[in-house]
């Protein structure tokens, strides 16, 4: 059974997003309507807050080290360590709304969805290495983790409040995606289906909001293991450490987008970074490679 270590105790209204920055040895991670961004470095257990905006939906880590921070009203810009660069300024298309969770490919391009409004559903962009973003689809139920196949020929996303997690084929080259199946559907699952991580052997990791855990599962999507957090809002999950063997995942104390819960609603964990050694092995994440 793996055991549970509380790393950092922020009162996270939405803890989401960690990565693992291989360059310097530590985790950044975000509580997303606060838009403060975080790092951990496990070698001294020292952490602390590094950034404070208005939302900070997700990000990914650039070529060249930076963070590229995927904001609200489609905002996107470069922090580096306090220097921040605009790479994309707003989008007519989002100026109510925010963008959610993000992921890297292969070629640098980033995937990156936004949320739904009061009349509206979410949609998913790519942006690529030149600046410049597509919307690819709209009609998302809150679009959430996403994760490559190891041969790199799938992309698995998750849509939250439709209570699946869908594998399209993707083609690296353009970037495109086709053909979406179902991979999971969890409307028969205690919450909703939101961060995910694909690790070493081809396994998808899926944390449940609202469901307190963390489930991993075969490439078939058999469950194989499934671990319990004293946190109602399971939010996301990554792999770090110098061979990718530590686990870390974020908790939730909000209810939504509005005010925060209370420890006693959502959990003693609720809003708090935690690690774990599921005795398997992550990989690196993709960095993203976008142009400013």
């Amino acid at each position: 059974m793996a055991v549970l270590t509380e790393i950092a105790d922020y009162r996270c209204h939405t803890g989401e997003g960690p990565l693992w920055h291989p360059d310097e040895g530590r985790l950044y991670w975000v509580d997303i309507p606060n838009g403060r961004l975080f790092r951990y470095d496990p070698a001294t257990g020292d952490h602390e807050q590094c950034y404070e905006t208005d939302v900070i939906g997700g990000f990914t880590i650039q070529t060249d080290g930076s963070l590229l921070l995927f904001e609200d009203r489609g905002r996107i810009e470069t922090w580096d360590d306090g220097t921040t660069r605009t790479v994309v300024d707003e989008l007519d298309a989002e100026l109510d709304s925010r963008f959610n969770d993000v992921i890297a490919d292969p070629q640098g391009r980033v995937f990156c969805g936004t949320m739904p409004t009061d009349d509206r559903l979410g949609r998913l962009y790519r942006l690529d290495t030149d600046g410049t973003i597509t919307e690819l689809f709209d009609g998302v139920d809150i679009p959430n983790g996403m994760g490559f196949t190891p041969d790199l020929t799938g992309m698995y996303f998750t849509e939250t409040e439709a209570d699946t997690v869908y594998r399209f084929e993707y083609d690296e080259e353009s970037g495109e995606l086709s053909n979406r199946d179902v991979f999971l559907d969890t409307t028969d699952e205690r919450g909703s289906p939101d961060g995910m991580t694909v690790d070493a052997d081809g396994y998808v990791w899926t944390a449940y909001w609202d469901g307190g855990c963390l489930v991993r599962y075969t490439p078939d999507g058999t469950e194989d293991r499934r671990i319990e957090f004293p946190a109602r809002k399971v939010s996301c999950i990554t792999f770090g450490g110098p061979e990718y063997e530590d686990a870390y995942v974020t908790t939730a104390l909000g209810p939504g987008e509005g005010e925060a819960g209370t420890r006693a609603e959502e959990g003693e964990g609720a809003g708090i970074l935690f690690g774990l050694s599921p005795g398997v092995e992550g990989v690196p994440e993709f960095r993203s490679d976008v142009s400013v």
